[in-house]
């Protein structure tokens, strides 16, 4: 193989060499428990509430408004069962989020839906955005939460998150979004953006994996996700994971101070990747062509399989994927192309691309190289094809 490029950032992302340094000690000398009382626990303790004030301030939040989790899909679990019992306890149980949310998102909602939950998920178009008046007609009286994603995970599209957040916030509805794409690809200010509760994860900006954190507004209480102990806050019972943490808070701190430089470069990259990737006959871009994060692109080429390009740029040294990491191992088409109105021939044949500060236009200029005759070779092979094109 002659070279190769990782282009599936939105995926997972390269530990950085800073952050897994920051990360090192506490993974040997300084190993006490960071509930402990002596001084090598408190050393521990120390870093974790640092790490914690590092997270607030990459999201304009309050220390005392950060947990620590697992990862993205255990705070948008935790939020979404919080904020839906504050609103049972009221006589509330009307939920709205949208057709495209992570799955982390809408099998927690499955689950509310057998406790009685009722939930409204709003369409996404074809442009892959929520409208805000469709949102508004959705809002009932006995509507006790929004969960709607800040940027999606396959398209990249971006939410009106502030605009959606005042109108919660002037209808004393609880508001949570999924952000794990969003940090370090665009900046996020919880106070700005009218955000009640926001899940993040460390490894999609560099930082490691098996951590993440929830945002909670202040007044807002959560429901103990774990009984057993008095760590975060007496909400999350459980031995901190001080190393995971410290890294978290190195990474995020990283990725905020770096997203024009990030941004100014994979923006090229996608750029060059769209204007020539298009020139393919019955190419698409899915999704918006701006209100998107910088650093992804979706795009379907009809009459391929995406599984058989795949593996086809693999094997040229290229690593991307045909939607969300979770699903990877399922044939069925993605729910999010189907959301924005992709028949299933179509949507089969999808190829994300997403991009990080380390990856260069040589890049982009290698992955069009070698998708033009992957593509070819791919529809010849293909009796689809031939049907397409006598379709016209």
């Amino acid at each position: 193989m002659d070279r190769f490029i990782y282009a599936d950032n939105a995926a997972t992302t390269k530990l950085s060499k800073s952050v897994l340094d920051k990360m090192m000690p506490y993974l040997t000398e300084e190993y006490g428990n960071a509930s402990s009382l002596y001084n090598l626990g408190s050393k521990s303790k120390q870093a974790v509430e640092s790490a914690r004030e590092q997270v607030a301030n990459a999201l304009g939040a309050k220390p005392r408004e950060i947990y620590f989790t697992s990862g993205g899909s255990e705070a948008d679990n935790w939020a979404i069962k919080s904020a839906a019992y504050i609103g049972a306890k009221k006589g509330k149980k009307h939920i709205i989020s949208t057709k495209f949310e992570h799955h982390a998102v809408l099998h927690t909602l499955e689950y509310l839906k057998k406790q009685g939950f009722e939930v409204t998920l709003l369409d996404v178009h074809s442009d892959g955005v929520v409208r805000v008046e469709e949102f508004i007609d959705a809002i009932r009286e006995d509507t006790c939460l929004a969960t709607i994603m800040y940027a999606n995970n396959e398209i990249g599209t971006l939410q009106p998150i502030a605009e959606i957040g005042k109108i919660c916030r002037e209808k004393g509805i609880l508001f949570h979004t999924d952000a794990v794409q969003a940090i370090g690809n665009v900046p996020v200010n919880v106070v700005d953006d009218n955000i009640d509760m926001l899940s993040l994860s460390a490894h999609k900006f560099h930082g490691p994996k098996g951590v993440g954190a929830l945002y909670v507004r202040r007044g807002i209480l959560l429901d103990n996700l774990i009984h057993g102990g008095a760590q975060e806050f007496g909400r999350r019972a459980g031995t901190e994971n001080t190393a995971g943490i410290v890294g978290l808070g190195a990474a995020i701190t990283d990725a905020v101070n770096n997203i024009e430089n990030k941004t100014k470069i994979t923006s090229e990259i996608c750029s060059y990747i769209i204007e020539n990737a298009l020139k393919i006959e019955r190419s698409r871009l899915n999704g918006h062509p701006t209100k998107r994060i910088p650093g992804t692109i979706n795009m379907c080429f009809e009459g391929i399989e995406g599984e058989s390009l795949l593996l086809m740029l693999d094997f040229k040294g290229i690593s991307a994927s045909s939607g969300s990491a979770c699903t990877s191992g399922s044939l069925d088409p993605s729910h999010v192309l189907l959301s924005i109105g992709l028949p299933h021939e179509i949507a089969h044949g999808s190829l994300r691309l997403s991009f990080s500060e380390e990856n260069t236009l040589d890049d982009a200029k290698y992955i069009v190289e070698q998708l033009y005759p992957i593509v070819d070779r791919l529809r010849v092979m293909s009796p689809l094809w031939e049907k397409i094109k006598q379709n016209g």
